[in-house]
């Protein structure tokens, strides 16, 4: 089950039901745990800082959560830096933030719309000549691309990060052997047919905004996003650099032999625009409430971001996944998962609501949502 499937099977099933998630077991530890550091005030404390207090366990090392809205915010942090010396977490550590890249890589893309250089209803061969071959006989557009519905097929990946992916963590696969490899196995679906999400459509636009542009992906997410937002910490890895770069907490990962290994260090080039920024709660938040007030993307392409397709069972629009709460509350998120580090980001239309959290989670990559986020997802949005 994939990240996006997971938020939302919390999102429908702890939050309507009110199931507390499962009781966890502390990790054996030769000190004693860091006391979370937690605000007293903001929106439902007393829970946000029990959802955190007595890492680092199984499940996870550390968490660092951003909560805000018309009720005010709270802030809070728990875990250690890193298992060997149990400093306490770093609560503006830098992390992987996985596919939250996508919301960048999005509005990058919409800022181009606007700007008349892409058309979001172009075949994407109009950008990118000879990308897909011939089997390719309908045209796949730049909004299929945005909303998972091109029908490309995953491309290569260095195996699965419990196995190995791990022992590959050191190996580039650059994002163009990556998509060959997708175009080669011919399309899964008739474009605009089904919705199924996939790394693949963002790589692709990655290489879309590098060719309209003439400039490298990064530099352009530094002009036209971080440094206009004011992320002043968030960065992408410079090509296959495995290392987090700046004041960070270490990531964990399990394998499947059991062994808990530090996960840190992992070359990220195969998801590129899909997956690969780095950044932190604060610059996260900070993203989204400009994002959410049009100050990153003008209308009406805005709207891209908040219409999912009228495709059946469709929940993601350009970037974002609509989240429907018990209580009629919409809230548009996107999740991150790489080794070591789960990441959310999440609001409602309104901004009432905001969640911005890192999880140092143990497995990451699991098919069920980790424990910890699960605790703090009810916390914040319960």
């Amino acid at each position: 089950m994939p990240p996006r499937t997971r938020l939302a099977v919390v999102l429908a099933s702890v939050l309507a039901l009110g199931v507390a998630a499962g009781p966890t077991v502390a990790a054996a530890s030769p000190v004693p745990r860091p006391p979370a550091r937690c605000d007293t005030t903001g929106p439902n404390p007393t829970a946000l800082c029990d959802a955190i207090s007595e890492l680092p366990d199984d499940d996870a090392t550390a968490a660092l959560v951003r909560v805000g809205g018309t009720a005010g915010t709270w802030r809070g942090s728990a875990g250690v830096r890193d298992l060997t010396t149990n400093r306490p977490a770093l609560e503006n550590g830098r992390f992987r933030a996985g596919s939250t890249t996508k919301v960048v890589t999005a509005a990058m893309v919409l800022q181009l719309a606007a700007e008349g250089r892409v058309d979001l209803d172009e075949d994407v061969r109009t950008y990118l000549p000879g990308l897909l071959t011939r089997a390719f006989t309908k045209p796949v557009t730049v909004r299929h691309l945005l909303t998972f519905t091109s029908g490309l097929k995953p491309g290569r990946t260095l195996g699965d990060v419990d196995g190995e992916g791990y022992d590959n963590r050191y190996v580039t696969l650059t994002p163009e052997e990556v998509v060959a490899s997708s175009v080669a196995q011919g399309p899964a679906f008739d474009p605009g047919t089904r919705q199924k999400y996939a790394n693949i459509d963002y790589t692709v636009l990655g290489m879309l905004i590098e060719r309209v542009t003439g400039d490298s992906y990064e530099h352009q997410a530094y002009v036209r996003v971080l440094k206009p937002v004011g992320m002043r910490h968030t960065s992408f890895p410079g090509g296959p650099d495995p290392r987090v770069h700046g004041p960070h907490n270490r990531g964990y990962q399990i394998l499947t032999d059991g062994r808990l290994v530090d996960a840190t260090e992992w070359n990220m080039s195969d998801r590129w625009a899909a997956g690969d920024m780095i950044s932190t709660t604060a610059d996260l938040e900070r993203f989204l409430l400009a994002l959410f007030r049009g100050q990153v993307v003008p209308e009406p392409q805005l709207e891209e971001m908040f219409t999912v397709p009228d495709i059946p069972g469709a929940t993601m629009s350009a970037g974002l996944r609509l989240e429907k709460l018990p209580d009629g509350r919409q809230v548009w998120a996107k999740s991150g998962a790489r080794p070591g580090y789960g990441t959310v980001i999440a609001a409602t239309r309104d901004l009432s609501r905001t969640l911005v959290y890192s999880v140092n989670a143990t497995d990451a990559k699991s098919e069920d949502l980790n424990p910890v986020a699960v605790r703090i997802i009810q916390a914040a949005l319960g």
